[in-house]
C-alpha cells in the first residue's frame, strides 16, 4: 500500500536527531520522563526495578524511547518497546541506543492498528506522543492502546491543540493549492518561499507559537506538509479519552489549565468554581489561546482517582524537574515570588518565606521529614503545620508548573 503518512516518514525522519549527540546530552521531557509518570500515575510509589514495561507507540527517531530506557536502566530494570512504521526513524532510534549501550529496547517496525496482531503483551505505562491526531481514526487507535494496560497502567499522550495552532491548517492549504502533486522536497522548497512572501496580517505569521518549522525540513514537514493532521480542543480530547474507557489524570503543565492563572477578578472566578476541572481547563484553553499542544495522563476511568494526591505523609520525597535547587532559591530569597512565562503570558506567584529554605534542601532524596527537621535546627519554633503549610504553598506553585514531583522510598 502507497501510504503517504509512510513516504513522509522515510523521507523526512521525525524528529531530526543524530546519534552522535548522545555522548553530550539525554533529549528528556514531556510526557514520560520517569520521575514524572510515577508522580502522575503512581503517585510516585511505583518500584521500577520490578518488571516495569513500557511501549513507545509512534516511536520516530527515539526520543521518548531512548530517555525511558535510559532512566529504567539507571532505576534498576524495566523494559521498553519501540514500535513505529518508519524504517528510517528507527534506524536512526536503534543507532542512539547504540551509542548510549543500551540493552533494554526492543524494536518493532508497524503502526499502531498493527499492534493487536503482533502479539506483545501488556504494559504498564504507553507512550503514544503526536501519533493519534495523525490517525485515520484516533478513537479506534486509542482503544487499541487501552487494551494493551496491564492492571494499574497508564499512557502518556501528546495531541496538537487548536488555539494555539492558529493559522497552521490554511496554510496547509494553501500550500497544498500551491503544490498538488509536486514530489515532496519540492513541497518543501514551494512551502519555504510562502512564509517568506507572507504578508504582515496573516495568521501564520502573527502566531508567535509556531517555531518547530524553522529547525529543521522533518519539522518543516510534519507541520505543514502532512497529509492527516487534526488538532484538539480540550472537550474533545476528553471524549477522545473516555470513548477508550480512560480518564485524564492531570494535564500538563497544571497552571496553564486553570483559570485563576490568568483572571485575578474575583467576580469572573466565582461562577468558575462549581464546574468539574475539565470544564475550568477547556475555559483556560480559550482564555489563554496559546496552548499548541496538549500532554495528558490518562488511566483506566476506574482506577485515575487513585492517581496523584497532594503529599501529606513526612515519607513524601520532594523532586524539582528541570530547575537547579540552589539557583531557584537564591533566586526566591532575591525576589519573595516566582515568575516564569508559558508562551507569552507572566505569572508571578508569591511565595511563603520559608520557601527559599524548603527549596534549597530539595535534593530527590530528603523526604519532608528530614527537610522539616533540617529547618527546625535552624528554628526550633518551626512546628510540622507550619512546615507542611508552606510547603503545600510551594508544591501547589511548583507543581502547577510541573516543576516538582514527589515519590517515595521503595
Amino acid at each position: 500500500m502507497d501510504d503517504p503518512v509512510s513516504r513522509q516518514y522515510e523521507a523526512y525522519p521525525y524528529p531530526a536527531r543524530d546519534p552522535a549527540e548522545e555522548a553530550g546530552r539525554l533529549v528528556t521531557g514531556s510526557p514520560s520522563e520517569l520521575a514524572e509518570v510515577n508522580h502522575y500515575l503512581y503517585a510516585g510509589r511505583r518500584n521500577f526495578a520490578r518488571g516495569f514495561r513500557a511501549l513507545v507507540a509512534g516511536g520516530g527517531t527515539g526520543d521518548a524511547a531512548i530517555m525511558l530506557a535510559q532512566q529504567l536502566s539507571e532505576a534498576g530494570g524495566g523494559e521498553v518497546v519501540y514500535l513505529d512504521l518508519s524504517a528510517a526513524a528507527r534506524e536512526i532510534a536503534e543507532a542512539r541506543a547504540q551509542a548510549r549501550g543500551l540493552q533494554n529496547i526492543t524494536f518493532v517496525s508497524g503502526t499502531l492498528e498493527d499492534l493487536s496482531e503482533l502479539g506483545l503483551g501488556a504494559f504498564d505505562y504507553i507512550d503514544c506522543c503526536g501519533v493519534l491526531h495523525h490517525l485515520a481514526d484516533p478513537a479506534a487507535g486509542l482503544r487499541t492502546l487501552a487494551a494493551c494496560l496491564a492492571e494499574g497502567g497508564g499512557m502518556g499522550l501528546m495531541v496538537y491543540g487548536e488555539y494555539g495552532r492558529t493559522g497552521v491548517y490554511p496554510m496547509q492549504k494553501m500550500v497544498r493549492q500551491l503544490a498538488g502533486d509536486l514530489p515532496l522536497d519540492r513541497r518543501v522548497e514551494l512551502a519555504r518561499r510562502l512564509m517568506a512572501a507572507l504578508p504582515a496580517t496573516n495568521w501564520f505569521k502573527r502566531n508567535p507559537f509556531l517555531g518547530d518549522h524553522k529547525r529543521s525540513d522533518a519539522e518543516l514537514v510534519d507541520l505543514l506538509l502532512h497529509s492527516r493532521d487534526r488538532a484538539y480542543r480540550v472537550g474533545q480530547l476528553a471524549e477522545l479519552v473516555a470513548a477508550a474507557g480512560l480518564e485524564p489524570v492531570a494535564l500538563i503543565e497544571p497552571a496553564r489549565y486553570e483559570p485563576a492563572s490568568y483572571l485575578a477578578d474575583a467576580r469572573l472566578l466565582e461562577p468558575l468554581k462549581g464546574q468539574g476541572w475539565l470544564e475550568r481547563a477547556a475555559f483556560a484553553e480559550a482564555l489563554a489561546g496559546n496552548i499548541k499542544k496538549h500532554i495528558v495522563y490518562v488511566a483506566r476511568a476506574d482506577t485515575a482517582a487513585r492517581r496523584i494526591a497532594r503529599p501529606d505523609r513526612p515519607e513524601a520525597i520532594p523532586r524539582l524537574a528541570r530547575l537547579p535547587a540552589a539557583g531557584l532559591a537564591q533566586a526566591l530569597r532575591r525576589e519573595g515570588a516566582l515568575t516564569v512565562e508559558l508562551d507569552g503570558i507572566t505569572l508571578s506567584r508569591q511565595l511563603s518565606p520559608l520557601a527559599a529554605d524548603i527549596v534549597a534542601l530539595i535534593d530527590g532524596r530528603r523526604d519532608l521529614g528530614a527537610i522539616h527537621e533540617a529547618l527546625q535546627a535552624r528554628n526550633p519554633g518551626l512546628d510540622w503545620f507550619a512546615f507542611k503549610a508552606a510547603f503545600d504553598q510551594l508544591y501547589d506553585v511548583l507543581g502547577g508548573l510541573n516543576h516538582l514531583w514527589i515519590s517515595y522510598a521503595s
